[in-house]
């Protein structure tokens, strides 16, 4: 079993209804169990549009290998309604399912990078994963505790 840790976010439909299902819905795939799971949070969006994002992050034991999950979050998404209008990049959407790492596996193919190339980066990521573990340790950039200063200015709070 291998550690990760996956974000999701919404802000389109009814996102608070919509995460805690996705939830259940993950944990229900072979070979995956959610372990943790972060409060929820408002955040306003980032290189997008629309209304303010509802997300979260997840802790999951897994046995699927990475670009296996992946392309499991990716059907999830689509089975969630997520759209992938062609030319917008990060359009609003009903689920967005990120893979942020994978055990301490560092990998870069055409459709997966490892660890998220933007997660350190992210209030939106980085808060949540704390409230399940700050001592995280993200490849080549700290811990989560350590890295949450940097995003201090960015607008995040709970929902939950």
């Amino acid at each position: 079993m291998t550690t990760a840790f996956v974000a999701l976010g919404a802000n389109l439909g009814d996102p608070l209804k919509a995460l805690p299902e996705v939830i259940e819905v993950i944990d229900a795939v072979e070979g995956i169990s959610v372990t943790a799971r972060s409060r929820f949070y408002s955040t306003a969006p980032i290189d997008s549009s629309g209304p303010d994002y509802t997300n979260a992050v997840i802790r999951i034991e897994t046995t699927i290998e990475p670009e296996a999950l992946l392309q499991t979050l990716l059907t999830i998404e689509k089975d969630f309604g997520r759209k992938r209008p062609a030319g917008i990049h990060n359009a609003p959407r009903t689920m967005d399912l990120d893979l942020l790492l994978y055990g301490d596996v560092e990998m870069a193919s055409e459709t997966l990078i490892l660890p998220h190339p933007r997660m350190h980066e992210r209030a939106f990521v980085l808060v949540p994963m704390a409230d399940i573990d700050d001592t995280v340790e993200i490849v080549h950039k700290g811990r989560v505790k350590d890295l949450l200063p940097t995003v201090a200015d960015q607008m995040i709070r709970p929902l939950d």
